[in-house]
């Protein structure tokens, strides 16, 4: 049990109606009753009941602000240890002043994420579900969201813990040779056991190691630049995909002179979408910058729009701008093509060798914008159909756990094929059952557990 009291702000800097402070440790209560005047004066503090009071400072006898408190007695609460709230006005002044008043009394200022490390620590929840509470506070999309809420539900854990209890059960027997080396029956079954291995180890992990993939899209999201020639419609294709004027618009060349970025949903996908200034030769010193920046986006992109003036054809400026992103993942757009009823560029176009299909869009009118949105989402997932059925998705800590498993689990199954000693047999075992349990936190180290919470904000 932590022997401090911790507090922090749990609500984000800025002006709110509300605004919450935290406490937990054996003495928040005590520390509330110091500083907390209930308007009444019988209040018993029972525990999970909201009081109505001023927080008062002690000595200067000083009203800090009118608040609503809390008690929750402990284990019944976020830490399992007593937890205190104080909500008062959302105004930063406020919170710091309260925050400053109980750390003068002797409660320590919390870690970041130290909140739900105790949690953790004291059993509520497992290093998977701490974990989850990260990707709920950064989440972009409602898809992002489920996946985090579906793990902080125990979603990853169940299904790790149901391929440690087939490790531990093969691990029985395969202890249960070791102990009884010189007897006449075969304890192992080494064609059953590489069965089981298949079944209920390898098969699990290279189907978790295949969300992981597809997870990191859903939780870290896909960088889109659009790139082009100044004035094809750069920045009106940023505004449409937006629905809001993110990006000035104008007939002059050259309007975007620095890059800027958004982010989009698409299907759940977190989409960072960046409007690059127009490349092309002759622009004044501040242009020259925003180029200079709009090539460092290209080169860091994981998908490029490349745009055309449908309007007007391909030109050899398009051409030698196109050479210096043909390398990249890309789709081709021909824009403004409500200017022309007979199209300047037909449903395919070769440019640097590369035979293209067009997605013909205006981003004045909207339109094509869905099918450019549909390609975009293609283009990620590489046309697979069945995608993230399963609600949880190992992060990359978890992902390289997981690896480490699978080549154990490989090793494993090699050597049962073999009729390997039972001494080697068990030290792939551990191995393997070793990594599963550093996803879960049995076996976690404390720097590995410092570098996870780290991550939180301040009181969380």
């Amino acid at each position: 049990m932590n022997p401090d009291t911790i507090a922090a702000i749990s609500t984000p800097p800025g002006a709110g109606g509300i605004g919450i402070i935290r406490m937990s440790g054996p003495q928040a209560l005590a520390h509330l009753q110091t500083v907390f005047r209930p308007l009444d004066k019988n209040c018993s503090f029972d525990s999970h009941h909201f009081y109505y009071g001023r927080v008062v400072h002690p000595e200067k006898n000083q009203i800090l602000d009118e608040v609503l408190a809390v008690f929750m007695a402990a284990p019944k609460t976020y830490t399992r240890e007593d937890v205190v709230e104080i909500h008062c006005h959302g105004n930063f002044l406020v919170l710091q002043s309260i925050l400053e008043l109980l750390l003068s009394l002797g409660v320590r200022l919390a870690d970041p994420g130290e909140f739900t490390k105790l949690a953790y620590l004291n059993g509520r929840i497992d290093l998977t579900q701490a974990e989850a509470v990260i990707d709920i506070l950064s989440a972009r999309t409602r898809k992002g969201m489920d996946m985090a809420l579906d793990q902080l539900g125990g979603g990853l854990y169940s299904r790790v813990d149901k391929i440690r209890t087939a490790l531990v059960q093969m691990r029985a027997v395969v202890e249960v040779a070791i102990d009884f080396p010189d007897e006449d029956i075969e304890i192992i079954d080494y064609e059953s056991l590489a069965e089981q291995v298949n079944s209920d180890v390898l098969a699990p992990l290279e189907k978790l190691l295949r969300q992981a993939e597809e997870g990191k899209i859903f939780r870290d999201g896909i960088s889109v630049v659009i790139v082009g020639l100044p004035n094809v419609g750069k920045s009106s294709l940023l505004n449409t995909l937006l629905q809001e004027e993110r990006a000035l618009v104008t007939a002059i060349p050259g309007t975007t002179r620095d890059t800027i970025e958004e982010y989009l949903d698409i299907k759940g996908i977190p989409v960072r979408i960046v409007d690059t200034a127009g490349i092309r030769k002759g622009g004044d010193e501040v242009e020259e910058l925003g180029i200079e920046r709009a090539r460092k986006q290209i080169d860091q992109a994981d998908l490029v729009l490349f745009m055309l003036d449908a309007a007007r054809g391909v030109q050899e400026e398009d051409r030698q701008l196109f050479i210096t992103v043909k390398d990249k993942p890309l789709l081709l757009l021909a824009n403004k093509c409500d200017l022309k009823k007979d199209r300047a560029l037909p449903d395919s176009f070769v440019l640097a060798g590369k035979d293209l299909p067009i997605i013909h869009i205006s981003a004045k009118h909207q339109q094509g914008i869905e099918t450019l949105k549909e390609s975009i989402f293609k283009s990620v997932v590489g046309g697979r159909e069945q995608w993230q059925e399963e609600g949880c998705a190992p992060n990359v800590r978890h992902k390289a756990a997981l690896v480490q498993a699978r080549d154990a689990a490989i090793r494993l199954r090699q050597g049962l094929e073999i009729k390997a000693t039972s001494d080697l047999l068990a030290i792939d075992l551990q191995d393997c059952l070793g990594e599963l349990d550093a996803i879960v936190g049995i076996t976690t180290t404390e720097d590995v557990l410092d570098v996870i919470f780290e991550q939180f904000c301040l009181g969380k």
